[in-house]
């Protein structure tokens, strides 16, 4: 396997990588390099599958640290408030890595179409995020998907669309396919974590109980709360709020709003509430904080699209 990982390495060397994420003429593939450590950044996962080529990184989901390294990799299924970090990094020796981005709409295809049979997660949530270690098969995968970056561009849509469908399908077939089955089982129902996720991040920026989030998504309030946390590794309420402080730190650093301003938008109706929040979160009043990201090259989190 380690031979597969070096000849992705070659391969990827073509690209002449810039630091920071580079799109690829495949519209959900992309290659991330950085050339020293990180600072740890808060951020928001989002449905995807990262390989490492080279390089460790450490995650804090809500209160678990979870180092992976090279042949590792890392799913999302859902949108999940998150801090990740590249550590040990050096120029001669950056952290690589490989991101495909997935929809819960092409999981459920492949399910189908494969005929993987789809059952009731059992009551026991699993989380949204894992670590896994690649195989074979995988590195294989991405090694074709490399391969297309000169071919003509009905070959590269056509096959690319291939590849990630065979992608995703070794995922389902693997020692966590259980956790696609529970995305995918629960974007089926009427209500349930899922719908919970989304109706948040379309009320975030106003006030709300937790008995109407628990309405739209056709459940119990304490069910709501099991079943949130189990799969977020957080209550709906402080998923709300770090979903308020991101965006309000977005605003800040791209100059659209100061930190009155952008409290306002995101939904606070105290600005000496949001400023004790927000250091709270990201270690520094807003003020600071964005002036410290100006000087310093800080990545984000997770090279979102």
């Amino acid at each position: 396997m380690q031979t597969k990982l070096d000849q992705l390495l070659e391969m990827v060397e073509f690209f002449n990588l810039a630091e920071g994420r580079s799109e690829t003429v495949i519209p959900f593939f992309s290659l991330i390099r950085r050339n020293r450590p990180t600072a740890l950044m808060p951020g928001v996962l989002t449905p995807s599958f990262c390989l490492i080529l080279q390089g460790s990184k450490k995650l804090h989901l809500g209160q678990d640290t979870i180092y992976y390294s090279t042949g590792d990799y890392l799913v999302s299924l859902f949108d999940i408030p998150a801090s990740g970090q590249v550590v040990g990094a050096t120029r001669q020796s950056p952290y690589i890595g490989l991101r495909i981005d997935l929809t819960a709409e092409e999981i459920a295809f492949v399910m189908m179409e494969a005929e993987i049979n789809v059952k009731p997660p059992n009551q026991k949530m699993g989380p949204g995020v894992y670590v896994g270690k690649s195989d074979e098969h995988l590195q294989l995968l991405f090694i074709r998907l490399l391969e297309l970056r000169e071919s003509p561009e009905a070959e590269i849509r056509f096959l690319s669309s291939l590849i990630k469908r065979e992608m995703i399908f070794r995922l389902l077939t693997g020692d966590y396919g259980h956790l696609f089955v529970q995305r995918v089982f629960m974007d089926q129902q009427s209500g349930g974590i899922s719908r919970a996720i989304e109706w948040i991040k379309e009320n975030y920026n106003r006030t709300f109980t937790i008995d109407e989030v628990a309405r739209s998504s056709n459940m119990s309030v304490s069910g709501l709360h099991h079943k949130f946390k189990a799969v977020t590794t957080m209550a709906p309420l402080q998923y709300q709020k770090q979903l308020r402080l991101q965006e309000a730190r977005r605003l800040m650093l791209n100059g659209s709003a100061n930190a009155t301003a952008a409290a306002l938008e995101v939904g606070y109706e105290s600005p000496a509430q949001f400023s004790r929040e927000y250091r709270r979160h990201f270690g520094l009043p807003p003020l600071q904080d964005i002036k410290a990201l100006h000087r310093l090259p800080v990545p984000e989190a997770f090279e979102t699209s």
